[in-house]
């Protein structure tokens, strides 16, 4: 039987990422003890009144089809929250919803870029990102982001790739997985190259609400400048606890959202009425749960940068927002993949290879910071067993 061409596009970019979680679940499920440091997922579960409200409204009836948009009172309820935050007015057919930040990034990616384009995004970069880019038919460039920079995009980077086929600009912030945030002038400059070349902006800002204290944000949604071509994405899935629920959105100019409108309905024809109710109650009320979340993981990533920083040769980058750090184990002589499988078999801890997320994360792994206080403590001792039987204690 014959197949599309998607097929090979997406070749390899699935399930394989995830091999070294894969492994850490099968032995976890044969009894071995293992800590889960891979998966970013919120370490409480969705709000009661939140899964409550979604009762409710199954219960009221609001299971028929839905608006190709996305049912009317959230996108009320995300135009005023928008406007509020972002310092311009926005108006609910700016918005458009859709069943998650996945779905929303892969409706709008479809609509701006195609074969022969090229779309740049910061490497390192959320697993999906290629994947995303591909499917369009387009081709990903990679713009290397440097630690020395904070690992932030620095615009004179994009800058040296852009070529006649560049379609658009993909960013993160805050970053997953490094939890870097975008400044004012690094958005500006990049806003300055968009305009320059005529290219889409489009900003991926689920982690928003798990922004650690004393650290700064600014969504390119704010540059009334660069309002017609800048689309943001995000979802209810990291604020409010509720990733399961697949309920996200994007955000953009009205002749934008107009365009989309055609291949949503394709897609999907409107998501759920009684997800949307819920979701118009936590854009409303806030979200209950994100506070902790931010003080847990922020403490987390704390902890174990001054454990191994004192104890270990093993360097971490200290997020600024998000659920994860990235640790550099070069000193074990060992690449990202190496030492995750290694550090697997000995000590019984996955954490995620920095490859998974882009060629110049090679040296790095991901640790997830969402597992409890307790195991975390445990995580780290062991890490610092392993990196001390390395011989990378330092003195």
């Amino acid at each position: 039987m014959k197949f599309s061409s998607i097929k090979e596009r997406l070749a390899g970019l699935g399930g394989a990422k995830w091999e070294v979680h894969a492994q850490a679940k099968a032995m976890a499920r044969a009894g071995h003890d293992v800590i889960l440091l891979t998966i970013g997922e919120p370490d409480v579960p969705t709000p009661q009144a939140l899964t409550e409200s979604a009762f409710a409204a199954m219960r009221a009836g609001r299971t028929g089809y839905s608006d190709g948009r996305g049912e009317p009172g959230v996108r009320r309820a995300l135009a005023e929250r928008y406007s509020a935050r972002r310092g311009r007015v926005f108006h609910p057919d700016q918005v458009m919803c859709f069943p998650g930040t996945q779905t929303a990034l892969y409706a709008v990616m479809m609509a701006v870029a195609e074969a022969g384009c090229e779309v740049m995004v910061g490497d390192p970069m959320y697993a999906t990102y290629e994947g995303v880019i591909r499917a369009t038919g387009a081709d990903m460039v990679p713009v290397p982001l440097r630690p020395e920079n904070g690992f932030r995009l620095a615009a004179k980077d994009a800058e040296r790739l852009i070529t006649s086929r560049t379609r658009a600009i993909l960013l993160t912030t805050p970053h997953n997985p490094t939890g870097a945030i975008l400044r004012t002038e690094d958005i500006a400059a990049l806003g300055r190259l968009a305009v320059e070349h005529d290219l889409w902006i489009i900003s991926d800002e689920v982690y928003e609400e798990l922004i650690f204290d004393g650290c700064p944000f600014v969504s390119p949604l704010s540059f009334a400048d660069l309002a017609e071509r800048v689309v943001a994405v995000s979802s209810i899935s990291k604020s409010h606890a509720a990733p399961g629920f697949r309920s996200g959105w994007c955000v953009g100019s009205l002749e934008f959202t107009a365009s989309l409108l055609a291949l949503s309905e394709v897609m999907l024809f409107g998501n759920q009425p009684f997800i949307a109710d819920m979701t118009e109650q936590a854009i409303r009320e806030g979200s209950s749960v994100a506070p902790g979340m931010r003080a847990r993981f922020a403490a987390r990533a704390a902890m174990l940068a001054d454990r191994l920083g004192r104890e270990t040769g093993l360097v971490v980058h200290r997020p600024e927002a998000g659920m994860f750090a990235m640790v550099d184990v070069s000193a074990t002589g060992m690449n990202g993949a190496a030492y995750a499988y290694d550090l697997l078999a000995k000590k019984g801890v996955a954490v995620m290879p920095g490859a998974s997320f882009g060629t110049s994360l090679d040296g790095w792994v991901r640790l997830a910071l969402t597992v409890g206080d307790a195991p975390f403590a445990d995580a780290i001792d062991r890490i610092v067993a392993h990196a001390n039987a390395a011989q990378l204690k330092i003195a």
